[in-house]
């Protein structure tokens, strides 16, 4: 629905200067400073003629002090209302920077409950640390049960400490076993090669000695044989 106006947005400040001005209250009829003007002006008019008129311009006299009283009321009024709004801005004004302050007040709050609340927050994550620590220490075994353990765990690591020096000591012997081992299989491989190498040696001598022999023998049966 679509609201009509009698006057455009425009024309507001316009009209409302001109009603200050004049004193009027409504667009319609005389202004009551150009009725009072009117009046004075008649009051001055009958005032300046030279003719007996002195009743004449008694009324007129008392017809625009009555104008003028009346232009006035509205002045005192407007003149009270001022005042008040003035002590009504004032107010305000002290208002505002209450709660202007209040604000600051509020906002200086709220961070210092947010540092609380961080701070809270920190404490509560350590208590809850510290619990869990603390179920923790309870689920472990009593420091008697935990001292025997340890108890036997070192006997054990010393038992095991001795089984490995002799350990250690077996496979030294073992290494010097071996070491010798290998000593007397390296001498033997050699003793092996040489006698063969002697027998080779010796067959081979053989050999040559008989086919010296058979050489020489072979010899003298051809002398025999020519000797015949």
């Amino acid at each position: 629905m679509t609201v009509n106006y009698a006057f455009g947005p425009v024309d507001d400040d316009a009209i409302i200067k001109h009603r200050l001005l004049t004193r009027t209250t409504t667009t319609r009829g005389e202004p009551p400073l150009k009725k009072l003007q009117k009046k004075f002006v008649t009051f001055a008019l009958e005032v300046e003629k030279d003719a007996e008129n002195y009743s004449e311009c008694e009324k007129l006299q008392k017809s625009f002090l009555q104008e003028l009283a009346t232009y006035e009321m509205p002045l005192l009024k407007s003149k009270a209302v001022v005042d008040s709004n003035i002590r009504e801005k004032e107010s305000f004004n002290e208002l505002q920077d209450e709660i202007h302050r209040q604000i600051l007040q509020a906002q200086a709050d709220i961070e210092d409950l947010k540092k609380q609340l961080e701070e809270s927050k920190i404490e509560r994550q350590h208590k809850e640390e510290c619990e869990a620590i603390r179920k923790l220490i309870a689920l472990q075994p009593p420091r008697s049960e935990t001292q025997n353990t340890i108890s036997d765990l070192e006997k054990e690591i010393a038992a095991l400490e001795t089984e490995n020096a002799a350990g250690v000591r077996l496979l030294d012997l073992r290494k010097k076993q071996f070491a010798l081992l290998l000593h007397v299989v390296d001498e033997l491989q050699n003793t092996i090669e040489y006698e063969q190498k002697s027998l080779i040696e010796e067959m081979r001598n053989m050999l040559e000695e008989q086919k010296n022999n058979i050489e020489e023998g072979s010899g003298g049966g051809s002398e025999a044989m020519s000797v015949d």
